[in-house]
C-alpha cells in the first residue's frame, strides 16, 4: 500500500510487469480530483491516450464529457477516471485476463488514496472486474450495488455509445440516476470545496 499519490504514481510510472508496457507511448495513470467523491473507470487505453498519457481523450473521451457536463460533472474538477490496465493493449482490443490481474492493484491503490463513494464502471469489462463477474451489461447498467461502503454503478462505455447511438438515451439515464445518488451522498462533488 502506498502511502501518497506521488510514491504511488513514480512506481506505476516505471512499470513492466507484463508484455503490454512494451508497447506503450505512455502509461496511462488517471486524471482528475484525488480527493472526489466520485471515481469512473474504463477498461484500459486507446491510441489517443497512450499518445497523450491521458484517459478518454479520442472521440470516446470527448462523448464522455459530453455525457459528464450534462450533470454537472468534469474531470478538471470533481471526479477522477482511471482505467483497470494503465498501457493500451494492441490493435485496442480487450485487456486479457492475466494482463488485469498484473495491474489491478495500481488501481486498488488508486482506490484506496482517493476513497470515493461512488466508483463508476464504463463497458463491461470493468463493470466485471470491479462489480461481478457475470454482470449483464445491457441489462444491469444504471443500478446501484453496494460493496464495503462504496456504492457501484456499471454503465455502457462511450465507444459502444458510438458504434450504437441508439443507446445513448438509455446510457444517459444512467447518467442522471448517478447525478440523484451523488446530491443524496455526496457532500462536496457538486459545490465548491473548502480551502
Amino acid at each position: 500500500m502506498f502511502t501518497s499519490w506521488e510514491e504511488l504514481r513514480e512506481n506505476c510510472m516505471n512499470c513492466s510487469k507484463c508484455e503490454l508496457a512494451g508497447g506503450r507511448h505512455n502509461i496511462v495513470f488517471g486524471v482528475g480530483d484525488p480527493n472526489a467523491e466520485v471515481m469512473f473507470i474504463g477498461e484500459g487505453p486507446g491510441e489517443q491516450e497512450d499518445l497523450t498519457g491521458e484517459p478518454f481523450v479520442g472521440r470516446a473521451g470527448k462523448l464522455l464529457d459530453k455525457m459528464l457536463a450534462v450533470v454537472d460533472l468534469d474531470r478538471t474538477k470533481n471526479i477522477y477516471i482511471a482505467n483497470i490496465v494503465k498501457c493500451r493493449p494492441p490493435k485496442n482490443r480487450d485487456p486479457k485476463p492475466e494482463e488485469q490481474e498484473l495491474c489491478i492493484n495500481w488501481l486498488r491503490n488508486q482506490t484506496k488514496l482517493i476513497r470515493p463513494k461512488i466508483i463508476v464502471c464504463l463497458g463491461r469489462i470493468a463493470a466485471a472486474k470491479i462489480i461481478k463477474p457475470d454482470i449483464k451489461i445491457t441489462k444491469e447498467h444504471g443500478i446501484f450495488f453496494e460493496r464495503n461502503g462504496t456504492l457501484l454503478m456499471a454503465t455502457l462505455h462511450p465507444a459502444a455509445l458510438l458504434r450504437n447511438p441508439n443507446n445513448k438515451p438509455a446510457a444517459m439515464e444512467d447518467y442522471f440516476k448517478l447525478r440523484d445518488k451523488i446530491t443524496e451522498i455526496c457532500s462536496h462533488t457538486y459545490s465548491e470545496r473548502p480551502l
